[in-house]
């Protein structure tokens, strides 16, 4: 389960970020990345917390192939098992949605860019679906190898995506979009359907 999990991470971060930017750049000329962030602002901390957790997401699977146990409450073949559908419908998940951005695709946010607000394919379901889907993803694989590392992992990746989407990319959305994202965002659940909506 060990070398599952930490194959099925690796073909995540391939996918997410690596395959990605690369079509990205092929498709617009423009890698996507809006990785600056200014020190002590949100987008920097949320950036931090995206290090962390992908660090730290990486090196649960390691540690689990070197010899660390399982929490002993979460150590059930069931729930492993799980954890791998889990796993790969959340990196297909990744993959849809990032491809229903289109060429508005980014990582980070630059304040001063404007792209063209996406509200269709999995955009219609939550307004963040590439987080929601990583989430699915790194919930996967805490569930495949489910100890102190990973559910560390998975703590800081809700964290990071928190601040980033509330502190981040919500104002930048209702600055550069006003009364579209809001009408937007009053019917769409922030990271599911139905919950999150803004009044």
């Amino acid at each position: 389960m060990d070398i599952a999990a930490l194959a099925l991470y690796l073909l995540w971060a391939l996918l997410a970020f690596g395959w990605r930017t690369i079509d990205q750049r092929r498709r617009t000329g423009d890698s996507g990345l809006r990785l600056h962030a200014q020190p002590n602002t949100p987008q920097w901390w949320a950036k931090i917390g995206f290090g962390i957790a992908i660090l730290v997401g990486f090196a649960a699977p390691i540690a689990a192939v070197v010899g660390l146990g399982n929490i002993a409450a979460l150590d059930a073949t069931w729930l492993h098992i799980a954890g791998i559908v889990v796993t790969v419908a959340g990196i297909a998940l990744t993959v849809a949605a990032q491809y229903s951005m289109g060429a508005s695709w980014r990582i980070g946010v630059d304040p001063h860019e404007r792209t063209d607000l996406v509200t269709d394919g999995a955009f219609r379901l939550a307004r963040n679906p590439i987080f929601t889907a990583m989430l699915i993803t790194a919930t996967g694989l805490a569930m495949m190898i489910p100890n102190i590392i990973s559910l560390v992992g998975l703590a800081a990746l809700i964290a990071a995506l928190e601040i980033q989407v509330r502190l981040v990319e919500e104002p930048y959305l209702v600055h550069t979009h006003g009364d579209q994202y809001r009408a937007y965002a009053q019917t769409v659940g922030r990271f599911a359907p139905g919950i999150g909506c803004i009044d």
